[in-house]
């Protein structure tokens, strides 16, 4: 391949949360606890999803598939940050650097596209509900999902691919704690403004779009509602909400990282902690366990198994 060709630097050297040692271990508890919450919260709604038929239906078929996002997401970056807290050298290989930067775009950006269709979903089942059953076939769900996991595919493909073709020969040093496509086109030894440009209107267009698409949906759902605030309205709009909250933490890193040039900020790390830990954590707690239909199929499950 053409990077192989100018590529001098083997490693890339994170910075990291922290330089101190005590630190880097209560930070290694932490988001240790932090991940396994995410594995079992998450694999635990796979699995009651998968085996109670009631909750064979396109809601929970986009949920099904935003807890197998949210645990490949964070286990792209997460399971490398722990092991850095206990390395004297926070490294990480060219090779490691480019798939870790692929991975993320492509179950980030798959995650957009997935929230966005279930603000979409959402919308119709509560302001066209005649004619949702008709509209969110098993055939439409199908192609829905086909198409969010392709879209996030290409756009990984795109970036991996610019990122890939400039020239590294130092610096390598990435101020963060994990590889992403503005920290490490900024060691490209050639300028890389044109491709800066690429990124803004690639990723950051993408997330204000999405976003916009998001909080119109939501918008109309509760002004429709406001006029029949019945208990069932009244967890419709709670369930809004807290899906807005979800998004907004979300799809603002997007914005925040991606629609500016390459430089490091302050805030950066403290953002990408909500990205890749914070939100793979309350997206389960958030879309599905305050849901009384998963609430009844978990007691149904685990009264099985007792």
């Amino acid at each position: 391949m053409v990077w192989q060709n100018h590529t001098r630097v083997s490693d890339f050297f994170l910075s990291g949360l922290s330089t101190n040692h005590a630190v880097e271990l209560a930070l290694f508890t932490f988001f240790m606890m932090i991940y396994v919450l995410i594995i079992l919260g998450n694999s635990l709604i796979i699995f009651t999803i998968t085996h109670d038929q009631r909750l064979h239906t396109p809601m929970y078929f986009f949920l099904s598939n935003l807890s197998v996002i949210d645990i490949c997401h964070s286990s792209v970056v997460i399971p490398k940050m722990l092991a850095d807290f206990l390395a004297e050298q926070k490294s990480i290989s060219f090779e490691e650097c480019v798939a870790q930067m692929f991975f993320l775009h492509l179950f980030a950006c798959t995650e957009i596209f997935l929230l966005t269709i279930m603000a979409y979903d959402r919308y119709l089942a509560i302001c066209n509900p005649m004619r949702y059953g008709t509209i969110m076939s098993r055939k439409m769900c199908l192609q829905l999902a086909t198409v969010m996991w392709l879209g996030g595919l290409i756009h990984s493909l795109a970036l991996t691919v610019l990122t890939l073709n400039l020239p590294y020969c130092g610096p390598s040093a990435i101020d963060n704690f994990f590889c992403d496509v503005p920290l490490v086109i900024k060691l490209a030894c050639t300028n890389t403004r044109v491709l800066e440009m690429l990124i803004i209107s690639n990723s950051g267009l993408i997330s204000v779009l999405c976003f916009l698409v998001l909080v119109t949906s939501y918008v109309v759902i509760l002004v429709s509602l406001r006029n029949h605030l019945s208990e069932g309205q009244h967890k419709a709009i709670s369930t809004c909400a807290a899906h807005l909250t979800v998004v907004t933490l979300f799809l603002g890193h997007c914005i925040f990282i991606y629609l500016r040039p390459a430089k490091s900020l302050a805030a950066d790390k403290v953002v990408s902690i909500f990205f890749t830990a914070v939100t793979p954590l309350m997206n389960p707690v958030i879309y599905t366990l305050r849901n009384e239909d998963m609430q009844n199929a978990l007691r149904k499950l685990c009264r099985r198994q007792i």
